[in-house]
C-alpha cells in the first residue's frame, strides 16, 4: 500500500472501538442478501408440492412418473454442487454483490422454463437452472453478509441465511395448497426478481473493495452499512493479495479452517437430517394425520420457529454452544427414531419404508398409534435440535473463518462438500436402511451426530464478538 493509499485508509485502521456502530442500513443489505436464499428455499420446497401435482397432470402438460420424479427432486443438489464451484470462482472475481446480482438469472430462468414445460426433459432443465443458483446463493450470500456486519450483529445476521432458506421452504409448501405446479413456478421467480431490485441499491462489501485497492469506496460503503467506521480494523496488507495457490494449505492460517468448515458441512449431512424429512409425511399419516401434506407445513413452521430461535440468541450464547446443544439434541431424537423402527420392525424381507413402518405385532391399534407418535415426537425434537445449531452455524462459520485471500475457493469447496454429501445421503439411504435395518441405520446417524458434538467441542473455535481479522490471527497463531 502507497503512503497516500495509507492516508485514504486511515479510518479504518486500528483496533475495534468499545461502541458498537449503530448504523441500521446494514440490516437492509442483508435482508437484500438474505432474498438469495429465501429463493433457494423455495426451490428446495417447490418439489414437495409440485411432484403431485405433476403426477396427475393431464396431457398436454408433462406427467412424471416415479423415476422421473425421483430426479426431479434430486437433480436440484447436483446442479447446486456445480453452483458452489462456480460460486466460489465468482465471489472472487466478480465480488459479492455482482454474484449475488447474477445469480438471479439462473433462478428466474429455471423458473420461467418449467412454467413453461412442455415435456419431462424441460423440467429437468428448469430444476437444474434453479439448482445451479442455489448452490451460488448458498456460498455468496452468508460471504456478503458477514463482510459487512459488525461483529454485534454478524451471528444474528449470518443465522438469517439459514431463517429464510426455512421460510422459503415453508412458503413453498402453503402456497402449494391453493397452486398448481405452474403457477407456483411463477411464484417462484417473485424472491429473485426483488433481490435484483434491492442489490442494486446495496454497496459492494468493504473488504472486497480493499481487495481491489478501492479504498475511498471501502470508506463510502462501511459509512453508508454502519453509518461511521467504529468498530472497523482492516484486514493486514497481505491479504489484500488475491489468489490460492495449493502451497497455501501448508499455513495453519488456511489449513485450519479448511478441515474445519469442510468436516461441518459432512457432518451436516451425516446427522440424517435429509432422511428424517423424508420420512416425515408417512411418519405422520402412521399417526393418524387426516391431512399428511400437514406433514410439511408442521415441519416447516418447526424449523423457522427455532431457526429464529437461533439467530436472536446466536451472539449470546456463542457457536460453539450451539452446536454442541444441538448435537445432544440430535442424539438423543435420532437414537429414539431407532428405536421406533427396531419395536416396529417385520421380518428380513422388509424393504420399502411404508414397511418399516407398519407394526408387525397383533396390537391394539391404540399402541401402534402411540409408538407413531414415539416417532412423531422423535422427528419433531430432532428438526427443532437442527435448527437452533447444526442447520445455520455451519453456513455462518464457513463465511467467519476463511482468509479474504482463500475466502473464494475454500467456501466452493465447503458447499460443493455439503451439496455432494446432501445428494449421496439422499440417494443411498434407503440402501444402508437395507444392509444395517432401518434402526441400524438412524443408530448409525446418532453415531454420526455424536462424533459432531466432539468435534464441536475441540476442534471449532468460538467466533463470537470477535472481527474477521481477529479470528483469522486465531488460526495463523498471531
Amino acid at each position: 500500500m502507497t503512503p497516500e493509499d495509507q492516508e485514504e485508509a486511515q479510518p479504518l485502521l486500528g483496533p475495534p472501538s468499545g461502541s458498537a456502530p449503530r448504523g441500521r442500513r446494514v440490516f437492509l443489505a442483508a435482508f437484500a442478501a438474505a432474498l438469495g436464499p429465501l429463493s433457494f428455499g423455495f426451490a428446495l420446497g417447490y418439489s414437495s408440492p409440485a411432484i403431485p401435482s405433476l403426477q396427475r397432470a393431464a396431457p398436454p402438460a408433462p406427467r412424471l412418473d416415479d423415476s422421473a420424479a425421483s430426479w426431479f427432486g434430486a437433480i436440484v443438489t447436483l446442479g447446486a454442487a456445480a453452483g458452489g464451484v462456480l460460486g466460489g470462482w465468482l465471489v472472487d472475481c466478480a465480488g459479492r454483490k455482482l454474484s449475488l446480482l447474477l445469480c438471479t438469472v439462473p433462478f428466474v430462468a429455471g423458473f420461467a422454463v418449467i412454467t413453461a414445460a412442455q415435456d419431462v426433459w424441460m423440467l429437468l432443465g428448469g430444476r437444474l437452472l434453479t439448482g445451479l443458483a442455489c448452490g451460488v446463493a448458498s456460498l455468496v450470500a452468508p460471504v456478503y453478509i458477514s463482510e459487512i456486519a459488525y461483529p454485534a450483529v454478524r451471528g444474528m445476521l449470518g443465522s438469517c441465511v439459514q431463517l429464510m432458506v426455512v421460510t422459503g421452504i415453508l412458503l413453498a409448501y402453503l402456497a402449494g395448497w391453493v397452486l398448481e405446479w405452474r403457477w407456483l413456478a411463477v411464484l417462484g421467480c417473485v424472491p429473485p426478481s426483488l433481490m435484483l431490485l434491492l442489490m442494486c441499491w446495496m454497496p459492494e462489501t468493504p473488504r472486497f473493495l480493499l481487495t481491489q485497492h478501492r479504498h475511498q469506496e471501502a470508506v463510502a460503503a462501511l459509512q453508508f452499512l454502519w453509518g461511521s467506521e467504529q468498530g472497523w480494523e482492516e484486514p493486514p496488507v497481505g491479504e489484500h493479495q488475491q489468489g490460492f495457490h495449493l502451497a497455501l494449505l501448508r499455513q495453519p492460517g488456511v489449513y485450519k479452517p479448511f478441515v474445519i468448515g469442510i468436516s461441518l458441512m459432512a457432518f451436516q449431512q451425516l446427522s440424517g437430517v435429509n432422511a428424517v424429512m423424508f420420512y416425515a409425511e408417512t411418519i405422520f399419516e402412521k399417526a393418524k394425520f387426516k391431512d399428511s401434506s400437514l406433514a410439511s407445513v408442521v415441519v416447516g413452521v418447526i424449523q423457522v420457529l427455532f431457526t429464529a430461535v437461533a439467530a436472536l440468541i446466536m451472539d449470546r450464547a456463542g457457536r460453539r454452544l450451539l452446536l454442541v446443544l444441538s448435537g445432544v439434541v440430535m442424539v438423543f431424537s435420532t437414537s429414539a427414531f431407532g428405536a421406533y423402527f427396531k419395536l416396529t420392525e417385520g421380518g428380513p424381507s422388509n424393504s420399502s419404508h411404508v414397511a418399516f413402518l407398519a407394526p408387525v405385532y397383533t396390537e391394539p391399534i391404540n399402541t401402534s398409534v402411540g409408538l407413531a407418535w414415539l416417532a412423531v415426537g422423535s422427528m419433531c425434537l430432532f428438526i427443532a435440535g437442527f435448527a437452533m445449531g447444526w442447520g445455520p452455524i455451519p453456513w455462518l462459520l464457513m463465511s467467519e473463518i476463511f482468509p479474504l485471500h482463500v475466502k473464494g475457493v475454500a467456501t466452493g469447496v465447503c458447499v460443493l462438500t455439503n451439496w455432494l454429501m446432501a445428494f449421496l445421503v439422499t440417494k443411498e439411504f434407503s440402501s444402508l436402511m437395507d444392509v444395517l435395518r432401518p434402526y441400524g441405520a438412524f443408530w448409525l446417524t446418532s453415531a454420526f451426530c455424536i462424533l459432531g458434538v466432539l468435534f464441536s467441542l475441540f476442534c471449532v473455535p468460538e467466533t463470537k464478538g470477535k472481527t474477521l481479522e481477529q479470528i483469522t490471527a486465531h488460526f495463523e497463531g498471531r
